[in-house]
């Protein structure tokens, strides 16, 4: 026995206040844009993981060993800090300078969404790529088109509930227990007409 394939399950997990600026959780549908290696995925990769941070050139990268920078790109100026950014709902992300009373806008995140996401390819840190069975991406501003909106200081948790994972895995044992049982009565009933056939 050896798996056919896998699903890829896009479930909204739970949400969980980290209180970190940078930190931004997609409430419904939708991607992160990520820039990666030109020959993977045409430069572009999507995830739902939200953990950014700030890399040497103040970008808006992912939080890993990579740093793989969120496209389109986003730049925080120099003297801001992490308290002093906003990220609205919508995507758009205003900072406020020091010396400045007014915030100011310096991009907007954009989300992406798929025909059917289920079938995006996995190249590993948690990134996706589009393939024939997913269709092309739409990308575009959050809450259009089915997008998700973004919440700032959250992330997204698993969508694994243990407890129901636990009574699924019992129901399939005791249903392959179930069936070895009929399987082994069948046989043994096999038996006994063979035997009365030889007499």
């Amino acid at each position: 026995v050896k798996p056919s394939g896998t699903q890829l399950d896009f479930t909204q997990g739970a949400a969980k206040t980290t209180d970190r600026p940078l930190d931004m959780y997609i409430e419904g549908g939708g991607f992160f844009v990520v820039q990666v290696n030109e020959e993977i995925g045409e430069g572009l990769a999507y995830t739902r993981a939200g953990n950014f941070t700030l890399n040497s050139e103040r970008e808006l990268v992912l939080a890993t060993d990579t740093g793989r920078r969120l496209e389109p790109p986003i730049e925080i100026p120099e003297g801001v800090d992490d308290q002093s950014i906003d990220i609205g709902t919508d995507g758009v992300v205003r900072v406020l300078v020091p010396g400045q009373i007014e915030p100011e806008e310096v991009g907007e995140i954009e989300l992406a969404t798929f025909v059917n996401p289920a079938g995006l390819k996995q190249i590993g840190e948690n990134l996706y790529v589009p393939t024939a069975a997913s269709g092309e991406a739409a990308q575009g501003d959050p809450g259009e088109d089915g997008r998700g909106f973004i919440r700032q200081g959250m992330l997204e948790g698993s969508n694994v509930d243990p407890v129901v994972e636990m009574v699924n895995l019992i129901k399939t044992q005791r249903t392959f227990e179930l069936n070895s049982q009929s399987i082994r009565s069948a046989d043994d009933a096999l038996e006994t007409v063979t035997t009365l056939r030889g007499f």
